[in-house]
């Protein structure tokens, strides 16, 4: 299976990437954009960054300042006030909480700065564009492959564990209800464990998971919100010589990360959630033109397993 490309529109410390922050332009450039990046900790989001310095370094015109809020709200709320002060001409970010990052956001758009709010929302409607993909329609594709490996629509069976984000991101609440509309359906499949937050991490999904493999004789599945959790439970199930049993679904399909995983067998599958970092810097410079943009780009998702993990890899220079 060939990866998508199409999007759908609806609706009306610090790194820097291109130069150092400075108040004067780098030599040549027009416009200089500010991106807030929520932390540099989880491979997805080094991946953004990449994207985004490569859709930059295409448009000359282009000064790219990428801030790093080290998984931290306050720091990243520091970077966004930063980039207000210097004068952004567009301001992209990318929050580690909706709550958190609102009141700056807004702080941004009441200082006449074009926001571009990327992956994780902000509780506001007021922002420029949302770039992302859609968190429960994803949700509902891994309901769907679950439901499929357990046995199919009406006869599906087993013991589940889902491994959970961050409490604080709409994605993990949108990833969480997308499964269970489908998985919910199936009176044979059960849920073994109480939510508990692993805010992405490998490290604490793999504790969590070794923990509940000495509480359940039977695990069937796993669903992590990420492919980073989602590999962390299976090296957990692996080290007690059960990971054969047990069936592991995660998010993201980055190449060189969950792609792989599935094609060593030891992710079953992982779905589509692409970086929006490439687009964002596209949607800025129709901003900075004086275009009008959507206020909605919902990005494409799409199943990666053993039937196309190997020719995804190939695309990618990795096979």
């Amino acid at each position: 299976m060939e990866r998508r490309t199409f999007l759908k529109t609806t609706g009306a410390g610090l790194i820097v990437a291109a130069s150092p922050l400075r108040s004067v332009f780098a030599q040549g450039k027009k416009y200089r954009f500010g991106f807030s990046q929520s932390t540099t900790l989880e491979p997805w989001r080094v991946q953004f960054n990449k994207d985004m310095k490569r859709e930059s370094d295409m448009h000359p015109e282009v000064e790219l300042l990428i801030s790093d809020g080290q998984d931290k709200t306050e720091k990243q709320v520091a970077d966004v006030e930063n980039f207000i002060r210097q004068g952004v001409d567009v301001l992209l970010i990318s929050p580690k909480e909706s709550a958190g990052l609102t009141g700056v956001t807004l702080k941004a758009i009441e200082a006449g700065i074009p926001v571009i709010v990327l992956d994780r929302n902000v509780d506001t409607d007021k922002y420029t564009q949302f770039i992302g993909g859609d968190n429960v329609v994803i949700g509902r594709a891994a309901g769907e492959y679950a439901v499929k490996v357990l046995g199919g629509a009406g006869q599906a069976k087993g013991n589940i564990v889902e491994i959970w984000g961050g409490f604080g991101t709409q994605a993990s609440h949108d990833r969480s209800n997308g499964f269970h509309e489908i998985a919910d359906k199936e009176k044979g499949i059960k849920l073994v464990n109480e939510k508990i937050d692993c805010d992405w991490k490998q490290n604490k999904a793999y504790d969590l998971m070794a923990n509940l493999l000495k509480a359940n004789e039977q695990i069937d599945l796993v669903y992590g919100h990420n492919d980073p959790m989602a590999y962390g439970a299976f090296l957990a199930a692996k080290d007690v010589g059960r990971e054969k049993d047990i069936k592991f679904l995660g998010v993201d399909a980055i190449p060189n990360e969950g792609v792989q995983w599935v094609n060593k067998d030891q992710l079953t599958a992982t779905f589509l959630y692409a970086t929006p970092g490439a687009e964002g810097v596209r949607q800025a410079l129709k901003i900075v033109k004086g275009e009008t943009v959507p206020k909605t780009i919902t990005l494409p998702t799409m199943t990666v397993d053993k039937s196309n993990a190997l020719q995804i890899l190939k695309e990618n220079g990795l096979a």
